[in-house]
């Protein structure tokens, strides 16, 4: 899984990034900071089944504090979009090259208003920014099928192909099914036996829907500390209702992950406040008591960083969490209890589960177990978020 940051220069995005993985990458007030991807690793939270169990867990990969489990995830942070980016305008071209393996985005918006088209300092209009980003990525979606859309329709007519899977064919390198494609095709209604005859309206509304589906967004309304940014964001979620849209302040978040990383407070990504650790200076003391007062207090998400996250992962790809763990034996091996967290899509069965663990492991399945009932569990048994399984083998 790979959730991708993208966005118009200068809104945020690597500041984001950083307060998620507490990555080393340049975070300046300037159009194109950011070059070459950056990638690293974040996480999702869940509460972690040790507490159930009465054990504390000993995470192999990620961490837990206080019974809440930090899974790794995958994260890519990319240089700004421009409009005319799928031209080749800006870093168009290879802004959009670096976005084909990604899951789902996080478009990062200057909620505040405060960052115009270019990426410079002044006025700017988020909900314009959010049209620009999805221009851009049909725009892309369907230069691929223009490329060849013609001599592609000519041939899915004179040869009967099966239009999903040409379709999917095409833009394989972008993680598009057949599946994917069909649903397309449900949804729109349009008629597959001669795509010859489709406008070129339809083909925008193909690639729309297509893009869409395969590249599902959640959009992070940043700044949200700062002045009139309340108010853009009732615009935002009043223009696009078809969103998840939350707020955050990536620079907030950033600030409360050093400070607990110098040891200065008690913070875990998440929460909605923080302790101190040890007596700090003046504008220490200030600077995290607006933090707390402007961005804690004000929004149920905390600084919003966390949960956009999880809703990416959980919500907007709609994977669940699992446990390998034994009905007897919690610990590894090596002693290491409930050492692993694996994500799985949503709909995944014991089967699905076993061969993510190994594909020997797929091959020999007898049976699972679930660790909280004793109770065994067939192949095709559905998989519920936080539960904990043995797998017996051959």
């Amino acid at each position: 899984m790979l959730v991708g940051i993208v966005g118009k220069p200068n809104v945020g995005k690597s500041t984001f990034f950083k307060a998620a993985t507490l990555a080393d990458v340049l975070i300046a007030n300037y159009p194109f900071a950011t070059i070459k991807p950056n990638h690293g690793v974040a996480y999702v939270r869940i509460d972690c089944i040790d507490k159930e169990f009465k054990v504390q867990c000993m995470p192999r990969t990620g961490y837990c504090i206080n019974n809440q489990r930090f899974v790794p995830v995958e994260l890519m942070d990319v240089a700004g979009l421009v409009e005319g980016a799928s031209e080749g305008k800006g870093l168009g071209n290879q802004f959009l090259d670096d976005l084909r393996q990604a899951d789902c985005f996080i478009q990062i918006v200057d909620v505040s208003g405060t960052t115009d088209a270019g990426g410079k300092e002044g006025k700017g209009d988020p909900i314009a920014d959010v049209r620009m980003l999805e221009k851009e990525l049909d725009l892309w979606y369907l230069g691929i099928l223009n490329k060849v859309w013609k001599t592609f329709a000519r041939a899915l007519q004179q040869r009967k192909e099966d239009f999903a899977k040409s379709i999917a064919k095409q833009f394989s390198g972008l993680k598009v099914t057949e599946d994917d494609v069909k649903r397309v095709v449900l949804k729109l209604k349009f008629n597959t036996d001669n795509p010859a005859a489709w406008t070129e309206e339809q083909l925008l509304g193909f690639a729309h829907a297509l893009r869409h589906l395969t590249k599902p967004m959640i959009i992070a309304a940043n700044k949200a500390d700062k002045t009139g940014s309340s108010e853009n964001l009732e615009l935002l979620r009043k223009t696009f209702p078809d969103y998840m849209i939350a707020p955050c302040s990536a620079d907030s978040e950033l600030a409360l992950r050093q400070a607990s990383k110098a040891g200065l407070i008690e913070y875990i990504p998440g929460d909605r406040d923080f302790k101190l650790k040890k007596e700090l200076n003046e504008k220490q003391k200030q600077a995290l008591e607006e933090i707390r007062k402007n961005v804690l207090q004000k929004y149920d998400s905390g600084t919003g960083v966390q949960q956009i996250m999880n809703k990416a992962v959980f919500e907007l790809l709609k994977y669940i969490a699992i446990f390998p763990a034994g009905a007897h034996k919690l610990a590894d091996s090596k002693g290491n209890i409930l050492p692993d967290c694996f994500l799985l899509p949503e709909g995944s069965t014991a089967l699905d589960f076993a061969f993510s663990l190994h594909t020997d492991i797929g091959n020999n399945f007898v049976k699972a177990i679930d660790a909280r009932t004793g109770k065994a569990l067939g192949k095709d048994h559905v998989l519920k978020n936080r539960d904990a399984l043995e797998i017996a083998v051959k």
